[in-house]
């Protein structure tokens, strides 16, 4: 589909190889109607959604590898033009936004990648993804027919796409990228510009295709996406998706495995159950490129969070947490699944659409059956029937008949068959570890000074000085970049995202008519704006008298004057501009429509008819007395144990880093809102809004799944733990340093390293064996009995090792992880054979297996192997110096 490129492919294959260390030759890609075609050949591909801002570029590396361990093919990530581009044509491709640099290590590990050039990313990030600054240029229309958009978006991926062809990434030039993708959920918004969208569409493709890229382009959420362009699904469900031609195959660009967090709302979770469900219900009706997004959700380090209001951490209920480590099971369960699926690879390759079957009244079966001559010609790559086996009743249990044989379907459930005889993998039947991760080492943070005071740690009596030093920030005028100007601007034409604050400043001559008239009708003065977003804080006098929250609503606010001059002071505040919707240059941010004072004797008051001062951001934030050079500079004070919570405060102190290599956290559930830097690095906004109370309860995965389902955290602050990245810290004297707007104990923050300490697992006979051993020939070579048994896996993390056995029960135990306790069928030998197997190891396997119990504890009984172990660090474990 792509020809002119081989003999310039083949001539750069080992020269490529040395530079980037991939494990590629140059290979063509193209697609037809089932699958993308790699090489000529169609491929069932699984890929992890990771996008590199969210991550340390130390960290990519082991996200890379753990995505792959965990059956991807592929690694998808966005373009984030505005951290590319922050100023127009300044560009940034260092640090976090070294793009290249991450899309190599993608090749060397030997996985492709899948690059969302869009530019428009929405993906709760600030503004979309689009730099601020081009909602200033004249005329300017975002993602319409508007020649100024069109020339800025089509300078920006022509660079991307020059970029990578220049360091030849590409997969004819021998590198990792497969796969591009132009604009993002177009079609959501595409009936806002009526025919402008439709022509914007068309040219959208045109432009991408002319790039000469060599690769497939695709447009997700777009039903309309030209003949030239793949148009794939994004959704919690896409198995009832098809593509808009015959000739397209069916492409899952985001399956939502969770949900992003808002401040002060309970945090969404998904269970592994209904992930699987639909995942495999995908590859069974026909799908053959599948992502998770995300894999990896990571971190809105800085201000990249979007909004309004979505919280630091993109955790996303991901199988990788923000920390990098594996969520279990949810990890572990979707592995066994893309091990099954790949065992079906060879027959889902060779046939074009699968057999139908209908096995009930909420039961189906598609069957992927090779004819004998085209397997003939595959010998010993797999077998020539794979089946899927559905049951989507959403509460009962079905036995079906398929072939022959009778299988027993959980509710919600799908069963994959690779020889379309046994059963290897459930989506409802879970067999995978659960992972308990916790925090360490719960100690304030300290420096050396003469104040001590002695806290119990670990039984122990630990003498832990204490010191925070504090600056006020002032309610005013700081600096002479200051300006004054008739009447009330908008927020981002003033702030040009350059911060989150804008102050304006006033005043307001009050009569004694005025008070008279107060005192007599017993009234106040009013302050009213139509329409704000997303915090504003009123100060008369140089007091706060009011705070108002919300996504452009109207403030009523009484205030208190005093006669003659007042000093009315409004600071208006962004958490996360907007990232999804149509028409964003003009959403704005700040105040909407009239802004007034009512009821004075002579009526109300346009504040727009006023002079403002503005000034922009905070007066510590423009001077980084968060940088260590900067922060010696200002005019510090030491702050006592005893001082009462301020507002608009800055906080700073000293730390040590915990020790070891585990991933380090901030806890700030003692302060109010604000933001965080660590080293001169900004870790996010921080805010300890509490979720509402209810909503939360006992999660079915039957059924499906919607945002408001199986929601957690409720009654607690949405977040308090705030992910500080191991390249970020020295050993000692890290700078941490807070801006704090609404009040807080800074002395009760604390540094803890964050581990899987606790493990469990519950395996029993009728699970499934392990597929990790299995192969596509084990379905021809029915000679692999041993491999039918089925196995209970444990794994710490990185650098830990199993070191105690909790509890072990090989029959019928009863509980859960942390509850665990024997039933009436019990085999004696069962915490001492764990504990031989797996005290002291990194990972351990157990076959449940009678004989390896010393018979069987009960007979007529299926039994269960049940485990709790604990994790620790391989090296002697110690304490943080903090």
């Amino acid at each position: 589909m792509f020809p002119g490129r081989a003999l310039f492919a083949a001539l750069l294959c080992f020269s490529l190889t040395i530079q980037l260390g991939v494990s590629f030759a140059p290979f063509n890609v193209s697609y037809d109607h089932r699958a993308l075609l790699i090489d000529g050949k169609r491929r069932m591909l699984v890929s992890a959604g990771i996008h590199y801002p969210r991550a340390t570029p130390e960290m990519w590396p082991d996200l890379i590898a753990k995505s792959k361990e965990g059956g991807a093919d592929v690694i998808q990530t966005y373009v984030f033009w505005n951290g590319h581009e922050p100023v127009r044509r300044q560009y940034n491709f260092e640090g976090r936004y070294d793009i290249v640099k991450f899309v190599k290590l993608v090749g060397s590990s030997g996985l492709y990648l899948h690059l969302r050039i869009g530019p428009y990313v929405c993906a709760e990030w600030n503004f979309g993804g689009f730099p601020v600054w081009l909602r200033d240029i004249p005329g300017i229309e975002f993602r319409t027919d508007n020649a100024p958009f069109k020339d800025e978006m089509q300078r920006f991926v022509k660079k991307i796409v020059d970029l990578m062809q220049k360091e030849m990434l590409f997969s004819w030039q021998g590198g990792p990228i497969i796969m591009l993708q132009i604009e993002n959920e177009y079609g959501n918004v595409e009936s806002s510009f009526g025919q402008r969208g439709k022509d914007y569409v068309k040219w959208a493709a045109r432009m991408a295709l002319e790039l000469d890229a060599g690769v497939p382009w695709v447009m997700c959420q777009q039903a309309d996406a030209p003949d030239i362009i793949i148009n794939a699904c994004n959704g919690f469900y896409c198995d009832a998706f098809w593509p808009n031609s015959a000739n397209k195959p069916k492409l899952w660009t985001e399956d939502w495995n969770g949900w992003f967090a808002s401040w002060g709302g309970r945090t969404p979770k998904r269970p592994v159950e209904d992930i699987a469900f639909a995942v495999a219900r995908f590859f069974q009706r026909g799908g053959s490129f599948h992502n998770y997004y995300m894999y990896f959700g990571g971190t809105n380090f800085g201000r990249s969070s979007g909004g309004p209001f979505y919280v630091t951490s993109y955790d996303y209920d991901a199988p990788i947490d923000e920390y990098g480590l594996l969520s279990q099971p949810k990890w572990g369960h979707l592995k066994e699944l893309h091990a099954a699926i790949k065992l079906c690879e060879p027959a889902l390759v060779a046939v074009d659409s699968p057999q139908y079957i209908k096995l009930g009244p909420m039961q189906e079966a598609h069957v992927y059956r090779v004819k004998e001559s085209l397997y003939s010609t595959q010998s010993g790559n797999g077998s020539s029937c794979s089946a899927f086996l559905a049951n989507i009743d959403e509460h009962k249990t079905a036995s079906v008949t398929f072939l022959g044989q009778i299988y027993k379907l959980p509710p919600w459930s799908v069963s994959i068959l690779p020889d379309c005889r046994t059963t290897v993998f459930n989506t409802a039947k879970v067999g995978a570890q659960t992972s308990i991760k916790t925090v360490e080492f719960d100690l304030p943070l300290v420096r050396n000074i003469s104040v001590t005071q002695p806290l119990m740690v670990q039984n122990k009596i630990s003498y832990v000085p204490k010191t925070w030093m504090t600056l006020k920030e002032p309610i005013s005028v700081w600096s002479e970049n200051n300006f004054t100007i008739q009447g009330v601007l908008e927020h981002l034409n003033v702030t040009k995202d350059h911060s989150d604050y804008l102050w304006r400043i006033t005043r307001i001559n009050v009569s004694a008519e005025d008070i008279s008239f107060w005192e007599e009708n017993q009234v106040s003065p009013t302050l009213s704006i139509d329409s704000m977003r997303d915090i504003l804080h009123i100060f008369v006098n140089g007091q706060l008298i009011g705070s108002v929250i919300g996504h452009w609503v109207k403030v009523v606010q009484p205030i208190q004057l005093l006669q003659g001059y007042n000093d009315l002071v409004l600071l208006s505040q962004t958490v996360g501009l907007q990232n999804y919707g149509a028409f964003l240059e003009k959403d704005g941010a700040g105040f909407k429509g009239q802004v007034k004072l009512t009821g004075f004797k002579n009526g109300e008051i346009d504040l727009s008819e006023y002079s403002w001062t503005y000034q922009v951001g905070l007066r510590g934030e423009f001077q980084k007395i968060y940088m260590i050079d900067e922060s010696e500079k200002a005019e510090w004070t030491d702050l006592t144990p005893d001082a009462s919570p301020s507002t608009f405060t800055w906080y700073k102190t000293f730390f040590d880093a915990p020790n070891g290599e585990n991933p380090v956290a901030l806890d700030l559930g003692s302060m109010g809102k604000g933001q965080a830097w660590v080293n001169g690095h900004h870790i996010g906004r921080y805010w300890t809004r509490v979720a509402p109370k209810d909503g939360c309860g006992k999660c079915d995965y039957r059924g499906h799944y919607h945002t408001s389902k199986c929601a957690t955290n409720c009654g607690n602050p949405t977040q308090i733990w705030y992910h500080i990245p191991r390249s970020w810290l020295q050993a000692s004297n890290n700078l941490l340093v807070l801006f704090e707007e609404t009040g807080g104990k800074p002395f009760e923050i604390s540094v803890k390293s964050r581990s899987t300490q606790t493990i469990c697992a519950e395996v029993s006979e009728s699970h499934y064996p392990s597929l990790q051993n299995w192969s596509p020939s084990d379905f021809i070579d029915q000679n692999s009995k041993n491999k039918m048994t089925p196995e209970m896996h444990l794994q710490c993390d990185d650098g830990h090792t199993i070191s105690s056995i909790e509890f072990a029960s090989y029959g019928t135990p009863q509980g859960s992880c942390q509850m665990f306790s024997q039933g009436q069928c019990h085999a004696p030998n069962s915490l001492a054979l764990v504990s031989k197997a797996c005290q002291g190891k990194g990972s351990c396997v157990i076959r449940i297996l009678n004989s390896a119990f010393g018979g069987d504890p009960c007979r007529g009984i299926v039994k269960t192997l049940a485990v709790e172990a604990k994790c620790a660090p391989s090296s002697t474990t110690s304490s943080s110096q903090l």
